[in-house]
C-alpha cells in the first residue's frame, strides 16, 4: 500500500545545515563560550573549597532547614561520598544541576507569571510545555549535541529545557489559585495591577512556587544523569562507566551518591518552601 510521504526529516536536515548552523553559528559558540566560562568557575569553586566546609554547610542548612533527621543523614551521605571518592564527581554534578536550575528560574518564573495574567500567552505555552515534558529526555540530547558540541554546555542546555516546564506550570497554579475574594478587595482598597502581583498574588503563591522549583530541581538532577552520555561530567559518568564496563559495583556505588545528592536536595528545597 502507498502512503503519502511527509518528507519532514530531509527539511529538518535543510533547514539546520543550510540556515541554522550557517547563520546562527557565531551566536551558539559565543553562547557556549559565556556557558563554558561560568560552569568551569563553579565547578572550580566548588573543587576548591575544602570537602569539609561544603559538608558542614549543608548540615547546617538541613538542620536550620528542615530538622535534625535531614542533617543527619546530610552528614552520613557527605562521608559515603567522600569515601567512596566521588566527591569531586559529586560537585561536578552539583554544577550542572544549579546552573541549569537557575536558567530555569529566571526564564521560568516570569514565563508562569504571563502565563497567568494573560490568556494569550497561556494559549502559546501550555501546548510548549507538554511538547517539552512528553518529547523523550533522550531527543534533547541530540540539537544539544548539534549546537554546542560535547560536554557541559550541552548538558546544562538540555537539562534547562527538560526541567523548565515544572517552574512555568507551577508559577502559573499557584498565582491563578488566589482566592478572587482576595484579589477584589485588594482592587477594592486602590491596589494597582503591579502591587497586587507583588504584594498579594506572588506572596500568596510562593509555596507553589517552590514546589515547582523543587520538582525542577528533581528532573535537573535527572536530566544530569542522562546528560553524561554527551559528555556530562559528574556522579553520571560514573554510572555510565560502570555501564559500559558492565561494572557492577561502580554502578552501584555512583548509583548511591546520585540517590544521596536527590534526598539532600529535595529535603533542603521543600524545607525551605515550608519555611517560606
Amino acid at each position: 500500500m502507498n502512503y503519502f510521504y511527509f518528507p519532514l526529516e530531509e527539511w529538518t536536515n535543510s533547514f539546520v545545515n543550510n540556515w541554522l548552523l550557517p547563520v546562527m553559528g557565531g551566536f551558539f559558540n559565543a553562547l557556549s563560550g559565556g556557558l563554558s566560562s561560568f560552569i568551569n568557575a563553579f565547578t572550580n569553586v566548588l573543587t576548591a573549597v575544602p570537602p569539609e566546609v561544603i559538608a558542614l554547610i549543608l548540615v547546617a542548612l538541613s538542620w536550620r532547614i528542615v530538622g535534625k533527621g535531614v542533617a543527619l543523614f546530610t552528614l552520613l551521605g557527605c562521608i559515603y561520598l567522600g569515601s567512596v571518592n566521588l566527591w569531586d564527581a559529586a560537585m561536578q554534578t552539583i554544577t550542572v544541576v544549579f546552573v541549569s536550575t537557575l536558567i530555569s528560574i529566571v526564564i521560568g518564573v516570569p514565563l508562569g507569571i504571563l502565563s497567568a495574567l494573560n490568556g494569550v500567552v497561556n494559549k502559546i505555552t501550555r501546548p510548549v510545555l507538554d511538547f517539552m515534558q512528553t518529547l523523550p529526555s533522550f531527543v534533547y540530547l541530540i540539537p544539544a549535541i548539534l549546537l554546542f558540541g560535547l560536554g557541559g554546555v550541552p548538558a546544562v542546555i538540555a537539562t534547562f529545557v527538560f526541567a523548565t516546564p515544572p517552574a512555568v506550570r507551577m508559577t502559573s497554579l499557584g498565582i491563578q489559585q488566589v482566592p478572587g475574594d482576595v484579589v477584589e478587595a485588594s482592587r477594592a482598597f486602590g491596589s494597582t495591577s503591579s502591587q497586587l502581583l507583588y504584594k498579594v498574588q506572588l506572596p500568596m503563591a510562593v509555596p507553589t512556587i517552590m514546589a515547582g522549583i523543587n520538582q525542577t530541581i528533581m528532573l535537573a538532577l535527572s536530566m544530569a544523569v542522562i546528560a553524561s552520555m554527551i559528555g556530562a561530567p559528574g556522579l553520571g559518568s560514573t554510572v555510565l562507566e560502570g555501564i559500559s564496563n558492565v561494572n557492577v559495583g561502580l554502578g552501584l556505588t555512583g548509583g548511591l551518591g546520585i540517590v544521596v545528592l536527590a534526598i539532600i536536595l529535595d529535603r533542603i528545597t521543600q524545607g525551605l518552601g515550608q519555611k517560606v
